[in-house]
């Protein structure tokens, strides 16, 4: 097993089967690879299409209405996704033989949008053919903390070169008759429009077309595992979210790449009263107390020799 600084502002980790690489800005993951060939697991961030790898996303998931919430009768403005993805002031807190753990702590900018004093710690441990992804959050407040958490990891869609993206399908790990929610791609809020995509099986076929609607969002899954197989080479990668109840599938039309995306909260309503506490999917946390959740991605041996 081997820790390294890769370049400025990048770290790298690395036992016999994987290499994995995280940029301080964001601590964001940006490289899953083989040691033993040249296979990489991981959208390549093209930014003529998306230019990220995998971002975190805290305290909200998605957006809020008009980028505003209410907390104790006064409004504050946050950006989609919440304002770890891209942040500069996140530092190396831990780096150990087989695990990186990267900090941000409150200050003046997150105050300003985000009334509460936190602790948010990412953490990613390599362990066999697994990546484990761990997000940490401290209250280190008086006051009970709300917030949502959650992870954006895009997927190379295919992995070989002899393959097309429609050779690739998600299977999970149950039948299942969970319905999508829909978008509003107008404003980017969860609208009451739904539609069923299983009907009693347990893959999703994956074409260009699929995300014209934007994401597929899943509220109630049985699963609490997802594969993204190929129809050529079976198995590539194993995304397991057992501590996140809300699954994110998503990717621009025009790329080759899939996000599994484990959250603990969802983007508001078209209806919402944009009240913090009451939110869709918030969670909170006792002042002093510390909250973790975990997911992993497993690649899967035979694509690693």
């Amino acid at each position: 097993m081997q820790a390294s600084f890769k370049m400025k502002f990048m770290y790298t980790l690395e036992n016999n089967k994987l290499k994995i690489a995280v940029k301080k800005m964001g601590a964001e993951l940006c490289q899953i690879s083989s040691v033993q060939n040249i296979n990489e697991f991981m959208w390549d961030a093209n930014p003529t299409v998306w230019a990220n790898h995998a971002p975190n996303l805290f305290p909200i998931i998605g957006a809020l209405k008009h980028d505003t919430y209410h907390f104790e009768n006064k409004a504050y403005n946050l950006t989609k996704h919440g304002f770890i993805r891209h942040n500069k002031d996140i530092v190396l807190h831990e780096q150990t033989i087989n695990s990186l753990t990267f900090k941000l702590t409150y200050n003046e900018s997150t105050l300003k949008a985000y009334p509460f004093k936190f602790e948010f710690y990412m953490t990613y441990k390599l362990l066999d053919n697994t990546v484990e992804v761990t997000h940490t959050i401290k209250n280190c407040d008086d006051q009970t903390l709300y917030f949502s958490v959650g992870g954006h990891p895009a997927f190379k869609c295919p992995v070989y070169q002899n393959e097309t993206y429609q050779d690739y399908l998600l299977e999970f790990e149950c039948e299942e008759n969970s319905v999508r929610h829909y978008i509003n791609m107008d404003n980017g809020l969860i609208s009451s429009k739904t539609e069923s995509v299983f009907n009693d099986s347990n893959t999703i076929n994956l074409t260009h077309e699929l995300f014209h609607a934007d994401a597929l969002i899943f509220k109630d899954l049985k699963s609490r595992k997802v594969t993204l197989k190929s129809q050529t080479y079976g198995a590539i990668l194993t995304v397991k979210f057992k501590e996140f109840p809300y699954l994110g599938i998503w990717a621009k039309p025009t790329g080759d790449y899939v996000c599994i995306e484990p959250w603990l909260g969802i983007a508001d309503h078209e209806n919402t009263n944009q009240d913090l506490k009451t939110k869709e999917g918030i969670l909170s946390l006792n002042a002093k107390e510390t909250f973790t959740a975990t997911y992993s991605i497993e690649i899967h041996n035979n694509h690693l020799v």
